[in-house]
């Protein structure tokens, strides 16, 4: 069963059924020892793209969003049997040109990571793919709101809906997250890890 570890801000650890390791816009919290197989980036802001911060295997195949979003078409990818496709991220303050969120499929289980955003035209599109998860952002300050996040979370129609990238300079915000009214909330802290 796939496991994933919310490292806080926006950050993810995805980890297969068959052991290999996904990070996403890493930049937050701890766990960036076990070696990637796969790093995904949503945008060039510091506080997505600290690609260093991973061990990565000698095979390990780094996507940013100059791949996912290449000649301005969003793109999908296979990768050892994980999928990935791009999707739109945008806002006043992220560029549709510049920014990409992630849907990811692995064991089965489809993921959607917001990344840096706000309402999108393609999230109407979304309930149709049947999301097991949606990771929303919502701090009000460089992207949606988290009235707006529940908006998206109930167009999106996910299985479970977590809220992330809450608060600017802050890992997890547990009163804001506690607070979110949206449908099939999930609540995940920074550092913890759950079965997907």
């Amino acid at each position: 069963m796939a496991k994933l570890l919310f490292q806080g801000h926006g950050s993810f650890r995805l980890t297969s059924a068959a052991g290999q390791i996904v990070y996403i816009d890493p930049f937050a919290g701890e766990g960036y020892d076990i070696p990637a197989d796969l790093i995904l980036v949503s945008h060039q802001h510091g506080d997505h793209n600290q690609v260093e911060l991973c061990v990565q295997k000698p095979h390990c195949c780094v996507i940013t969003n100059t791949e996912a979003l290449a000649d301005g078409v969003h793109q999908s990818f296979e990768v050892d049997g994980i999928g990935i496709l791009a999707v739109q991220a945008y806002n006043q303050n992220h560029s549709v040109n510049e920014c990409v969120g992630f849907i990811v499929t692995v064991d089965g289980v489809k993921i959607y990571f917001s990344a840096d955003t706000s309402t999108t035209d393609d999230m109407a599109g979304f309930a149709a793919m049947k999301l097991d998860y949606a990771i929303l952002c919502g701090d009000g300050v460089y992207n949606m709101d988290m009235a707006e996040a529940a908006e998206c979370a109930k167009l999106i129609g996910a299985k479970h809906n977590i809220l992330v990238h809450t608060t600017p300079g802050v890992l997890y915000d547990a009163d804001k997250t506690a607070a979110w009214d949206a449908p099939n909330k999930l609540i995940v802290a920074a550092g913890e890890e759950i079965q997907l």
